[in-house]
Parts: C-alpha cells; structure tokens; sequence
C-alpha cells in the first residue's frame, strides 16, 4: 500500500528515515515517531501511534488491527494492510498518528508545525 508513505509524506514537517534495516521506513514529525511501515511484508503492515481508548476500540473492530508490534501496547496499533481497514481509514489513522506525535511537541514546536496545516 504505497499510500502509507502518500499520506504520511503529505503532513508537515515529516521526514523519512530507515533506522531499523533497509525497507522499513519510519515516518517522524518534528523527530517524533509517528508511523513505522513495513512494505515488504506479506500482506505489508504499518504501526502507528494512537490514543489508547481508540486503539482499543480498534482492536475491537478488527482483527488486524493488534497491540503495536515493538512498541509501548498501550500507545500504538499494527495494522495488517490486508484491506480489511479500508484505505481511507488507513489514512486517516496515519494523519491521527501524526497529530498523537505532534501533541508530544514542546509548545513552540508544536505550534511551528501546527501553523504550516493552513
């Protein structure tokens, strides 16, 4: 699903990198980790961070959607990108993410990045 990286790279202030290996990229905002995907796998998946009352209720109404894979379980979701969550809710989770990570900001650098939505 090459629109991970679409609607993750859309965001201000979002940078790409690969700290974990070759084809694992890692979407941050301002330095904070929002999304981590991995394309390569089959069906591919992506973890992001979420609200912990949505990530449960995500949990719950689907089964791909799991505790994060690697990370804090509480904070984050894997979604297994089988098509079972549609595309645009994949979407708008990786924006959710974003905004998770955005809210970690210091002030003056969540209201840098915030300015720049228009």
């Amino acid at each position: 699903m090459e629109s991970v990286r679409a609607v993750a790279s859309e965001l201000p202030e979002v940078t790409e990198e690969e700290p974990f290996g070759e084809g694992v990229p890692v979407f941050k905002v301002a330095g904070k980790v929002f999304a981590i995907w991995a394309p390569n796998d089959e069906p591919g998946r992506v973890t992001l961070k979420c609200d912990p009352n949505l990530a449960l209720e995500l949990r719950a109404q689907y089964e791909s959607v799991t505790p994060g894979y690697h990370t804090n379980k509480r904070l984050w979701n894997t979604i297994v990108l089988d098509g079972t969550v549609p595309a645009d809710e994949v979407a708008e989770l990786i924006r959710h993410a974003w905004e998770q990570a955005v809210a970690t900001l210091r002030k003056a650098d969540r209201d840098r990045v915030l300015r720049q939505l228009g």
